[in-house]
């Protein structure tokens, strides 16, 4: 039953108390015929939603928050939140979202709505409890898999421009079709994006980044010219070049593929975020060799360098998912290098040591990145990559590399040898972390001592008495 839970009973019972009109409205509807679950539950009153969210907090014992300037009432109860607000129609200038608003019906109400399937709404007065009031043909849409206006979409996007970034990312997060009005009239505004916060768009996005397909999206926002506007280094990943016989692959529709690889790995943003830009610099690292083809020598480390960028402009995170991404763009060859030839102790010994805890992770996304046609080569990185994993569950039994500090600091040399900081401390430090990670000595405190002790000797530093 769509309205099973007693909540609704008791809306109903003081929206007829009260002489009003009550639905529910949007996304809990559209949810319930999805199958999908829904804890947030919108009501439109034909009257007024703050006095009906008041009616209800004082029986429920329950905490109303009061919003008058939106004309909204929120009521928390147990895990569920009720907000109400009533039927109004909206006006809008050219240079902002924010609307003109007046008291309206429920069919004002449901043609602000964005889309089609988001203006479905069931009565919740005794009398017509439960009926579905579906002006627009949304249950058509959704039982047809499409999103579409309910009024003119050029005038529902010009109103209101993130609502292009909902349709993409409500067909990517449903796997739905934008109608073909629907996605000619974002084509047409896709400008208008332009007056939106960057803080409302990365919302939208990062929702795309965690949708079961989130090239789909891509591929949208891409289509639109979306994507152009809000992610131009995406964007220009797009195209293939071709000299003679030589043509490099196009870096966006590999991209894509890398991200739904992930997708279907993990559900962890940021390591999706990885996938997005492990190859974002490719663009700017191009040229081209007669000899061998198109190159993108260095691109790992200049996109590592362009994630803080990116990051900030698109009001990202600054702190630990910043620099986790960061380090995964700036390591991503290194497995598959690895896998490439032969997979040496000192090799892995140093992937460990620079990936720390997040090796699983950058293995995640370079198990992913290998998205070539010919499935003997995809079997054959796949198969070496089983041997670096092998190698490196070994390694870490043995030496206890993963995150490891040289047993030898700054602070003991210079205690030893009664110097102040200078060049030959950092170069004793490097020679004895190369030496741990090449296997030459074990990584233990006698042994890293021990050498520091010949290094000294070499450079002509003596220990302090004491």
């Amino acid at each position: 039953m769509p309205l099973s839970d007693p909540i609704f009973r008791r809306i109903a019972r003081l929206a007829d108390a009260q002489g009003v009109d009550a639905y529910v409205v949007g996304g809990y509807v559209r949810d319930h015929y999805l199958g999908r679950p829904s804890t947030d539950i919108d009501v439109v009153v034909v009257g007024s939603g703050i006095a009906l969210a008041e009616a209800l907090g004082r029986e429920l014992h329950a905490r109303v928050s009061v919003f008058k300037t939106f004309g909204t009432a929120m009521v928390r109860a147990g895990g569920t939140e009720v907000e109400f607000v009533g039927a109004r129609r909206e006006s809008y200038t050219r240079d902002s979202r924010k609307p003109q608003v007046e008291a309206g019906t429920l069919e004002d109400d449901q043609r602000r709505r964005d889309f089609t399937i988001n203006a479905l709404a069931w009565s919740l007065n005794e009398e017509t409890f439960g009926e579905l009031v579906d002006p627009f043909d949304g249950m058509y849409d959704l039982e047809r898999g499409i999103i579409r206006t309910p009024c003119d979409p050029d005038i529902t996007f010009d109103d209101d421009p993130l609502r292009m970034m909902r349709a993409v990312r409500f067909a990517a997060q449903l796997g739905f079709t934008i109608e073909e009005e629907t996605f000619d009239a974002i084509r047409r505004n896709a400008a208008r994006i332009a007056i939106v916060s960057r803080e409302r768009i990365i919302t939208e996005l990062n929702k795309i980044v965690l949708s079961p397909v989130p090239s789909m999206g891509f591929e949208l926002l891409e289509l639109t010219g979306l994507l152009e506007r809000i992610f131009p280094e995406m964007h220009r990943l797009r195209g293939i070049e071709r000299r003679g016989r030589h043509a490099h692959k196009d870096n966006f529709v590999h991209t894509l593929k890398v991200v739904d690889n992930v997708a279907r790995r993990s559900d962890d943003l940021w390591l999706r975020w990885a996938a997005v830009l492990h190859d974002i610099a490719k663009p700017l690292t191009k040229a081209y060799d007669p000899r061998v083809g198109w190159t993108f020598h260095g691109h790992e480390v200049l996109g590592s360098k362009m994630v803080p960028a990116i990051f900030r402009r698109l009001k990202l995170p600054l702190g630990e998912p910043m620099k986790f991404v960061q380090k995964l763009v700036f390591l991503h060859l290194r497995p598959i290098i690895l896998s490439e030839e032969l997979v040496t102790d000192s090799a892995v010994r140093r992937l460990l040591f620079e990936a720390g805890d997040d090796v699983e992770a950058l293995m995640t996304l370079c198990e992913a990145d290998i998205t070539s046609g010919i499935d003997a080569k995809v079997r054959r990185y796949l198969d070496n990559f089983e041997l670096v994993r092998r190698k490196m569950k070994d390694l870490e039994e043995r030496d206890r590399i993963r995150n490891f500090q040289p047993p030898i600091t700054g602070e003991i040399i210079m205690r030893v040898y009664g110097i102040e900081p200078c060049r030959a401390i950092g170069e004793i430090k490097e020679t004895i972390k190369n030496a741990i990670l090449d296997g030459v000595i074990p990584n233990d405190y006698a042994a890293a001592y021990a050498l520091m002790e010949r290094l000294a000797a070499e450079r002509g530093m003596t220990k302090k008495e004491l």
